[in-house]
């Protein structure tokens, strides 16, 4: 007996150490995501961006605000790259400082939207029945507004500036988000580890922050990622409405809106912009593609 024991022990460390370790969740994902090329040449497109936003000022070979005289509707040349505008101003330095107005609206906006969705559906979807419906109803009710009407409206009641157009977007875009997160949670709930949680008497809250959300936050990351190629369209729109950033500061939206008067002879004043805002909505696209595929391999195309 004593020897079989022995031997046991002998044996426990090598079989230990042949035993693979578990891999992580994260890096299963990274795994996935790293093997699509797409996802990773947008990912590649989105640190670019990132870049040249936080290295704005040492990118710009002019004041963005400045006005070169005797420089009207220049081409583009060694010395403007991307041409001037009619107000003879640099179209590259307002591209380059344009990706920060871009980058900062998304963000922001997608923090809010996260923020409001998030909570509200968590809450519609885990303690259901009046609250439930409540909820529900008022996202129902938001959602038979034309989002373009309600930003519209949202934006001429205020003063038109960044940060207005931030809490806009935020506050009139997290319907989405909500109904997606209350599906997540109302699957979930009925899951055993919740129920089990709950026979053991945890909390609700401790349910919610321990159990629910570390699984719905998959979906809620790729929700985000491609919610911020949304934003920037948006933002672009209403900045070519006049109700985004205002002058001086630069935007890619009201770039193409002071460039659409000299399309016919200053092509470089709308081609540029477009396709700054092509360009990263693509990729942000195909950041959040990769990201659902990672997150689902069920998904992935065969």
């Amino acid at each position: 007996m004593q020897a079989t024991q022995a031997a046991l022990a002998q044996t426990r460390p090598r079989l230990e150490r042949a035993a693979p370790k578990p891999e992580s969740q994260a890096r299963m994902v990274w795994g996935r995501f790293r093997r699509n090329r797409l996802a990773m040449v947008g990912a590649v497109g989105v640190a670019l961006l990132a870049a040249v936003a936080i290295a704005a000022p040492l990118l710009t070979p002019h004041d963005y605000a400045a006005f070169n005289r005797g420089q009207p509707l220049k081409p583009p040349s060694a010395d403007y790259w991307f041409g001037t505008d009619r107000q003879t101003r640099d179209v590259f330095s307002r591209v380059v400082v344009g990706s920060r107005v871009s980058l900062a609206v998304g963000l922001a906006s997608m923090a809010l939207v996260m923020l409001i969705g998030c909570v509200l559906g968590s809450l519609a979807g885990f303690l259901g029945g009046h609250v439930d419906n409540a909820l529900m109803r008022v996202t129902d009710i938001v959602l038979a507004i034309p989002q373009l009407f309600l930003l519209i409206a949202a934006a001429a009641l205020f003063t038109p500036s960044l940060e207005t157009t931030m809490i806009v977007i935020g506050l009139t875009s997290w319907m989405g988000t909500a109904r997606l997160v209350r599906g997540e949670f109302l699957r979930l709930r009925a899951q055993d580890f919740v129920l089990a949680a709950q026979a053991l008497g945890a909390s609700s809250g401790r349910i919610m922050a321990r159990h629910l959300l570390p699984n719905t936050l998959g979906i809620i990351i790729v929700q985000a990622t491609l919610w911020l190629s949304y934003a920037i369209l948006v933002e672009s729109s209403l900045s070519f409405l006049g109700l985004g950033a205002q002058p001086p500061t630069p935007s890619w939206g009201g770039m193409l809106a002071d460039g659409r008067v000299d399309m016919q002879i200053a092509w470089w004043e709308t081609v540029f912009p477009g396709l700054a805002i092509f360009g990263t909505v693509f990729a942000f696209n195909l950041v959040g593609d990769g990201l659902r595929d990672a997150f689902d391999p069920r998904q992935r195309k065969r």
